[in-house]
């Protein structure tokens, strides 16, 4: 019969063996291991034999309830022989080898860290101490350091630190011994009281002793000392050392002959731990200095530059691109000073705060470069920017901010203000009390309300006085002419009254051959005005909304799409002339709508402009070909013509007359008298795609890289200042032709300075909000005299944020003139090698809000121009001026039917003497039967605002599409006027819109965050606009809802903040009663229906929780303070969509006007269920409503919101990651996914989830 075949020679099972001779060593107690020194040597040799013969032996020991461990630990410690403790050494390493995770965990929660040390420091008083021992010892060690958190502070407590040190010192030669000591030295260092510790004993030197000089001998033990050399030198103390012995030469020289030997790349480990040794030294200041001395930018350059081809090398480029951009020396900006170029002296100084303490400053001490000395690597970014490392560090403190005080989670509808006071605005609400008698229901003539204070260019009386200058498309030198001074108005901002300067002012003369055109002398025809007066619409502009859904030939299936979407009811341009209409001229151009033209007649010489061919090529058309000129005949003729995109075709609701009319009427800071042609010419959203950019590998890199360029090759810098308006009378500064011009000087324009770097290359500076030092992100300017085909590069170098759009697909906005005349006047998405970094221009810490050390970003794109003689616009997004405003709401009055009640009200005069207009859009009673007048006073209201930062000029082309489809004549928007009275603040803050502004108002404050305490003088469209709320809710008519529409610029899609206690509670650590937590979930409606009707809104998105640093928003003030349930915060993305019907898609004009309507839409929709009393119904009327087709696994997920109205930014770079496929879209185009997560975390964290902001 045969054995077994894990039988040994007595037949006793292998296991079972090692057991019994773990047996026999645990018997042999303390004393007698000393005694029976030969038989303890026997049994551990036989163990370990076993141990490397037979894996099942080393399981059997390790297995969960043996004691095999504790065993061999305790015999390891009693034993006082030298071979028998080696040959447990053996048997642990044999042990801890395989499986290293679990089994070294075993060991060290069995003390036997402390062990090993202890032996080491028994063995290391023999003199010599055993080789062997040593070795052994250490070896064990660096295998069980990483695993014991404690390891460095038992190895400085016990000791051992010496002893590894001496060892090292004593064998420096011994390369058998030195690896494993070199190895332990690497862990205790990584433990920073261990790393000061070893290198006052020395150790640094001795790391560079034993990394120097180049030798490709023993590379795995030059690897393991740079490791440990890399984790001392993070030690400030140890990195001085190293620059005070002048090691910092000696590391680059080293990295530099690693660099030319290692030319197979079999090396790049040493070279990555040199280049870490070189990064912890410049995290000093002394360190940078010694690594510029030593001419470590070019050393590191030069090098990078030759690894670039390589792939593989890209961490070796990415470190060296680390330490260049550290060391690069820091700048202030060029500026003479961060605050605003345009000075307003504010009626009061608010006591506190940063303007108070902009006020208080001596000059010249606002813009200080103090460059901390702990210049940790706040951003490694690496070149796909998986993480950065910010948000990480805000993800771990998001409660932080979230409201746990229980009192102010619960709304108090506290009016703050007795009703005596709130009683004079009692006149912004006649609907309330209006009767109708003596109002003809019968005669549709008389159906215009005239408004009880409006505000419409007629009432500019005193400004006519003040010429505009047309913008007109000059061949030679297309630029604005600026009007005499002598005209321009004094605007007081205390009285609002305007008067005229003496006209002994100095005319400056404008450039030669060029007389300007003034809008004085072009008029509308006669009978236009008095249509216009009557209110009667003219025919070309009396377009129904529900007539424009007729598409133009081109784009049809978008348009139809776009069309179907809002029943009927369409935002769509009239697009449709017939080719005769545009005198033969109605040829397809690349998409356009439609190339109309109309004649201006105008006073002025265009010195050869009428045989100048434009658009490009031969597609344009001949200028003044309609008015007989052939070639140069009528060259410098009186009655020269200038064609003009005749706008009213493609936009029924601009007209360039009327706007230039109402810029008459605008007072900004610095006196514009400038129209910008983008407002002027107005934009017809284009018909084709603007997909998100696909971010080009490496491109931040390179962008860097040219950085670097500048310094050290500083012969190849231009450094030439082009434009700036840091020098008033003259920003625009003349050259020889070679440079680009620039201007900013037009309503909403923000561009302080240009600089040109290289021949196509230009530094942009921004300005700074009036009466603040920063907030730089709006931008808006002119460029011309550009060369067709070459490729300019614009850096943006002041901008704050830590991350941006522009690294996830965003593109910046450009405008060309002659595409315009061309009959093409658009916006477009433009610019390619669109990175967004950190740069070494250092920022205040007056301006950082006490932060030192912070630095500015730089924005850079790069973007060519087709057409010779051009003048293009550049922005940060779509402009909507105030002047526009004013236009569009002068349009929509001539909309009016006999059917809608709409007034026209001033609520007040802003700080810089404009006008903020209120309106009221309901729908007229049926007649004046007491019935119809009840029915009529008793809608509920809806009360609507947008614009209360100036920079998201989204949110007023959403609000756009709300006034547009509440004027319309479709059945939906007449349900919607007869269901609720609309009120409605188009615009909280025209001053900051009208002076280039990105977030505050001339008070140097963000409005949105005065709500709780508005100052009447200093913040008066919100004292006025939370007054009119504090009116209603004493009369008792709180608005039903109240939304404020905002742009969001770090996450895509449309989303919304509400209010809601209970969703706050949930995300904090509050303990509260059930009581505390009832509530109407009724705030969640609005929400619910805009996720199925609009296709760019996200339900994952909107986030309900009320944080502290929000509580003086309008959000959260009208929640608590008036009693708003469903109060809202509507943000919409300044990039584009990642779901639903726009998913990889930029976001337009189009589709942030469909938003409003379809804002409308949901309105009419809540108005269907808030009907209902029963609020069981409610919820089933809700899930009705969010459809069959809809996958509702639990309540949404909230995200968090922090610093500004911005949530923290989550956004991997990583372009694959679809959204998951059972996820995709429906079909049906009405309803996009809600994705609802019961997992708030995996939500935000899951690259693959829709919510990847």
């Amino acid at each position: 019969m045969n054995k077994p075949k894990m039988a040994t020679e007595k037949g006793v099972p292998s296991n079972s063996r090692v057991v019994m001779l773990l047996g026999q060593l645990e018997r042999m107690n303390g004393e007698a291991m000393v005694r029976d020194v030969e038989i303890a040597r026997q049994i551990t040799a036989k163990i370990l034999h076993l141990i490397q013969t037979q894996e099942k032996s080393g399981k059997e020991v390790m297995s969960k309830g043996s004691s095999g461990m504790e065993v061999i630990l305790a015999s390891l410690e009693n034993t006082r022989d030298v071979q028998t403790t080696l040959n447990i050494l053996y048997i642990l390493s044999e042990l801890l080898t395989v499986g290293r995770g679990r089994r070294v965990g075993v060991f060290v929660s069995k003390g036997g860290t402390g062990i090993l040390f202890q032996i080491l420091i028994t063995a290391s008083k023999e003199l010599p101490p055993s080789e062997e021992l040593m070795l052994q010892l250490h070896s064990l060690l660096a295998k069980v350091g990483p695993k014991d958190r404690k390891f460095g502070v038992k190895a400085r407590l016990s000791g051992a630190l010496n002893v590894t040190v001496n060892l090292i010192k004593q064998n420096l030669q011994n390369t058998k011994l030195l690896l494993p000591c070199l190895q332990v030295l690497r862990v205790y260092s990584t433990n920073s009281v261990n790393a000061i510790s070893l290198g006052k004993n020395g150790v640094v030197e001795v790391m560079l002793k034993i990394a120097a000089p180049y030798s490709k001998k023993n590379a795995n033990l030059l690897k393991v000392a740079l490791d440990a050399l890399g984790a001392l030198l993070k030690s400030k103390t140890n990195a001085r050392r190293a620059v005070d012995g002048g090691h910092v030469p000696v590391l680059l020289a080293l990295y530099l002959d690693w660099h030319r030997n290692d030319t197979r790349h079999r090396h790049m480990l040493i070279r990555k731990g040199l280049l870490v040794c070189l990064r912890n030294i410049t995290n000093i200041k002394l360190g940078r200095k010694a690594f510029i001395e030593a001419d470590g930018m070019r050393v590191l350059y030069n090098s990078s530059t030759e690894c670039l081809p390589v792939r593989t090398l890209d961490p070796l480029i990415n470190t060296s691109s680390l330490i260049m951009r550290k060391c690069f020396p820091k700048n202030r900006l060029p500026l003479p000073t961060i605050k605003s170029a345009f000075h307003y002296q504010l009626p009061h100084v608010p006591a506190a705060g940063p303007v108070a303490q902009l006020y208080s400053q001596p000059p010249g001490v606002d813009d200080v470069v103090d460059e901390s000395d702990d210049n940790e690597e706040t951003d490694l970014e690496t070149e796909n920017e998986t993480e950065n490392e910010e948000d990480e560090k805000e993800q771990h403190s998001t409660n932080d901010d979230i409201e746990t005080d229980l009192n102010k989670l619960h709304p108090k509808k506290s009016p703050g203000r007795p009703f005596e006071e709130l009683r004079v605005y009692e006149r912004f609400f006649l609907e309330l009390s209006e009767d109708f008698q003596g109002y003809n229901f019968e005669c549709s003539k008389s159906a215009s309300i005239t408004s009880s204070s409006s505000f419409s260019s007629s009432s500019a009386s005193t400004q006519s006085t003040r010429p505009i200058i047309v913008p007109t498309a000059q061949a030679l030198s297309p630029k604005h002419v600026p009007i005499p001074s002598s005209l321009q108005e004094d605007c007081n901002p205390n009285k609002g009254k305007h008067t005229l300067p003496s006209p002994s002012a100095p005319t400056p003369t404008p450039p030669a051959p060029l007389t300007p055109l003034e809008l004085d002398n072009i008029h509308l025809t006669k009978d236009q005005e008095k249509k216009e007066e009557a209110h009667i619409p003219s025919p070309d502009t009396h377009m129904t909304l529900s007539s424009l859904n007729r598409p133009s030939t081109q784009g049809q299936m978008i348009e139809q799409e776009l069309a179907r979407v809002l029943e009927c009811v369409s935002l769509e341009e009239e697009g449709v002339l017939s080719a005769e209409e545009g005198g033969g001229r109605g040829v397809k151009q690349d998409g356009s709508p439609v190339n109309a033209t109309r004649h201006i007649q105008s006073p002025l010489l265009f010195g050869g402009i009428a045989a100048r061919r434009v658009g490009g090529g031969g597609g344009g058309s001949n200028w003044g070909s309609d008015c007989g000129s052939e070639g140069a005949e009528d060259e410098g003729g009186e009655g020269a013509v200038l064609e003009v995109p005749d706008t009213a075709l493609l936009l029924p609701l601009h007209d360039p007359d009327l706007y230039v009319e109402m810029v008459k009427g605008t007072h900004s800071v610095p006196q514009y008298a400038e129209v910008a042609y983008p407002d002027y010419f107005g934009h017809v959203a284009p018909t084709f795609r603007e997909p998100l950019v696909e971010r080009v590998y490496g491109v931040q890199r390179s962008k860097i890289f040219q950085d670097i360029e500048r310094l050290i090759h500083p012969n190849d810098i231009v450094d030439k200042v082009v434009y700036d308006l840091d020098i008033p009378s003259c920003p625009v500064i003349e050259d020889s032709g070679e440079s680009l011009k620039f201007n900013s000087q037009f309503e909403s324009g923000n561009l302080r300075k240009a600089l040109q770097v290289r021949k196509y290359e230009y530094d942009l500076v921004l300005n700074s909000d009036i009466n603040s030092n920063h907030y730089h992100q709006w931008f808006y300017f002119e460029v011309s005299g550009m060369r067709v085909g070459t490729t300019y590069r614009f850096n943006i170098i002041n901008c704050e944020k830590s991350n941006s759009q522009f690294n996830y697909g965003m593109q910046v906005l450009m405008y060309s003139v002659q595409e315009a005349i061309s009959g093409r006047p658009r916006w477009v998405r433009t610019g390619t090698d669109i990175c967004y970094y950190k740069n070494h221009f250092a920022r205040s810490s007056i301006a950082a809000g006490g932060q030192k050390g912070k630095s500015y970003y730089t924005m850079t794109f790069s973007t060519s121009f087709s057409h010779k003689d051009d003048v293009c616009y550049f922005a940060y997004h779509y402009p909507y001026t105030y002047s526009s405003l004013k236009m569009h709401l002068s349009k929509l009055e001539a909309l009016r039917t006999p059917q809608i009640y709409l007034r026209k009200d001033v609520l007040c005069e802003t700080l810089g003497g404009n006008s903020c207009p209120l309106l009221t859009i309901t729908a007229m009673p049926e007649s004046n039967s007491n019935d119809h007048i009840c029915q009529f006073r008793n809608r509920p209201l809806i009360f609507l605002s947008a614009r209360v930062h100036p920079g998201e000029t989204n949110a007023s082309w959403v609000m756009k599409g709300t006034l547009e489809f509440l004027m319309g004549t479709s059945p939906l928007a007449a349900s919607l006027r007869e269901a609720y009275i609309f009120k409605i603040v188009p615009m909280l803050n025209p001053d900051g819109v009208i002076n280039g502004n990105h977030r505050c108002s001339l008070s140097g404050e963000d409005l949105n965050r005065q709500w709780q305490n508005p100052n009447p003088e200093l913040h008066p469209t919100i004292y006025h606009t939370k007054s009119l709320l504090q009116y209603l809710a004493h009369i008792q008519r709180a608005p039903l809802v109240f939304c404020d529409y905002h742009g969001h610029s770090r996450k895509k899609n449309v989303f919304m903040y509400g209010c809601s206690v209970k969703e706050t509670v949930w995300q904090s650590n509050i303990s509260a009663t059930s009581s505390d937590l009832q509530e109407d979930l009724g705030y969640r409606a609005l929400p619910k229906i805009l996720s199925q009707i609009a296709p760019a809104f996200s339900m994952a998105s909107c986030s309900f929780v009320v944080e502290r640093s929000k509580e003086s928003t309008a959000r959260v003030v009208v929640w608590r303070e008036i009693g708003v349930q469903r109060s809202y915060t509507m943000e919409s993305t300044l990039c584009g969509c990642d779901q639903g019907k726009y998913k990889g898609l930029q976001i337009g004009t189009r589709e942030l006007e469909e938003m409003g309507a379809q804002f409308c839409v949901a309105l009419l929709r809540l108005k269907r269920l808030t009907g209902l009393r029963n609020h069981q119904h409610l919820l089933d009327l809700e899930s009705d409503i969010l459809g069959t087709q809809c996958k509702v696994v639990s309540s949404s997920p909230t995200t968090y919101v922090m610093e500004e109205d911005e949530p923290s930014f989550l956004e991997a770079i990583d372009y694959s990651a679809e959204s998951n496929d059972e996820d995709a879209e429906p079909e049906n185009e009405h309803a996009s996914e809600v994705h609802d997560s019961p997992d708030h975390l995996e939500q935000m964290l899951d690259p693959n989830t829709n919510h990847r902001d």
